[in-house]
């Protein structure tokens, strides 16, 4: 995972696949909690399995400010890239 693109697409699937959100309803600006139903035990969860994917150790202070599928993009690419 190496361009933003290729991480929304594996956060996507991640969604899907662990919480059953709905395909069409993963887009950039969905918004986490309000939105797409990701409580706070649901972002542990994705925090891990996106530590587990990547190799890199996401700490949960790193999600604090996390509110959209495209901050989750972005902690993860800034991560990957200076990783």
């Amino acid at each position: 995972m190496k361009t933003r693109e290729e991480i929304f697409e594996k956060l996507k699937s991640i969604l899907e696949e662990m919480f059953e959100v709905e395909p069409n309803d993963i887009v950039m600006e969905a918004q986490l909690y309000d939105q797409l139903d990701i409580d706070s035990i649901d972002a542990v969860d994705l925090i891990a399995r996106l530590s587990e994917i990547t190799g890199i150790r996401v700490e949960p202070e790193q999600f604090k400010s996390v509110e959209t599928v495209n901050d989750v993009v972005e902690v993860i690419y800034s991560l990957t890239t200076t990783g």
